[in-house]
């Protein structure tokens, strides 16, 4: 259990990255279908960028 809190904690901010880009294109989906599909692929294309850009652990 010890280590599952300690992964979970390690991918905190991917989690929550992929938790409010879910959430923003299913909001856009709900206004108007192919929005959503859009903003779901555009805000997929923004996280991969973002941890090309992280660089991993730094170790």
């Amino acid at each position: 259990m010890k280590k599952l809190m300690k992964n979970l904690a390690r991918c905190a901010v991917d989690l929550v990255l992929a938790a409010g880009a879910a959430a923003v294109a299913v909001g856009a989906g709900m206004i108007y279908l192919p929005a959503g599909l859009i903003t779901g692929g555009v805000l997929a294309m923004v996280g991969a960028v973002l941890a090309n850009l992280g660089g991993g652990d730094g170790g």
